[in-house]
This record gives C-alpha cells, sequence and structure tokens, in this order.
C-alpha cells in the first residue's frame, strides 16, 4: 500500500469507527420516542432531523454562490475558480449526492421502525451534519483527509438504506 493509500485507510476506518460510537451514544443520550406510535408521526419526526440533516448542504450552497460572486469565477462557464472554491463546490456536488441517499434512507426506515426505535433517525442526523463538516473541512486541509468525513457518511448511508431494505423484506 502507497503512503497515500494508508492515509486515505486510516482516515476512512476511523471515521467509520466514530462513526459508529457517535450514532449508539447519541442513540442511547436521545430522549424517548416511544410517543411515536403512527407513522405519520415517524415520518414528520424524519423529516424534521432531515431538515437538520440539510443544513451542511445549504451552507455549501451559500458558501460556493458567495465565492463565485466574490472573484473571477463569477461566471462559472470561464473555468477561473480557484483551489478553494474547486474543493467547496466538489463537496458540495458529494454533501448532494449523500443527502439524497440519507434522506431516501431515513425516509425508508422510519416507516419499519418501532416508537422506540425512532430516536436512531435523530441520531443518523446529528451524526451526518457533522461528518459532512468534517468531510469539508478535511478536504480543504488536504484532499487525502477528507476520507474520514467521507467513509462515515457514506457507511452510515449503507447502514440506515440496508437496515430499511432488511425490515421492509424480512423485518
Amino acid at each position: 500500500m502507497t503512503r497515500e493509500q494508508k492515509t486515505v485507510a486510516i482516515g476512512a476506518a476511523s471515521g467509520v469507527l466514530t462513526m459508529v460510537l457517535a450514532v449508539a451514544g447519541i442513540y442511547r443520550l436521545w430522549p424517548d420516542t416511544a410517543a411515536l406510535t403512527d407513522i405519520a408521526g415517524r415520518l414528520a419526526f424524519t423529516l424534521k432531523a432531515n431538515a437538520f440533516a440539510a443544513i451542511p448542504l445549504l451552507v455549501g450552497i451559500i458558501t460556493v454562490g458567495n465565492n463565485r460572486f466574490l472573484s473571477e469565477a463569477i461566471d462559472p462557464t470561464l473555468h477561473k475558480e480557484d483551489a478553494a472554491t474547486e474543493i467547496n463546490g466538489r463537496v458540495l456536488d458529494n454533501t448532494l449526492q449523500q443527502y439524497v441517499l440519507f434522506l431516501a434512507g431515513t425516509l425508508a426506515l422510519s416507516v419499519t421502525l418501532t416508537a422506540e426505535q425512532t430516536k436512531v433517525i435523530a441520531a443518523a442526523a446529528i451524526v451526518f451534519f457533522v461528518m459532512r463538516f468534517a468531510f469539508w473541512v478535511g478536504y480543504r486541509i488536504h484532499p487525502l483527509y477528507r476520507a474520514f468525513g467521507m467513509s462515515s457518511t457514506i457507511y452510515l448511508n449503507v447502514g440506515i438504506l440496508g437496515t430499511a431494505l432488511w425490515k421492509t423484506l424480512w423485518g
């Protein structure tokens, strides 16, 4: 393995471990959701959590828009982005991709969970929010350091979508 691959592997592994521990910890600390006995209540709870999880996407859109407005990259067809604007745009693209998966997964999962299990949606939304910013900060420091935040959100989405599918088919 090259030095770069080791850097990414360590970042990715630590991101996944942090994500699992954070979701588990927040789940244990989150207030009881036993009152969410109907699907409409669980869907409403999930939509609120997803609004919170969308904040990194909103911040990214504002940041890229402001970067463009305040630079020669105001006309994106001229390809005059500086490195920061290019990275911010890539972070924004990936955050949109990750958010679409997160939204679909959490909505599907919310209708298969028990009322008590619904708090995992809140835990996942908080972790998604934090790890998207970790991805952004890591990317801005050095592109290889994006692995921590990238792996944590993609494997969070894999877990959410996989669990939703499992509970749908064999639940």
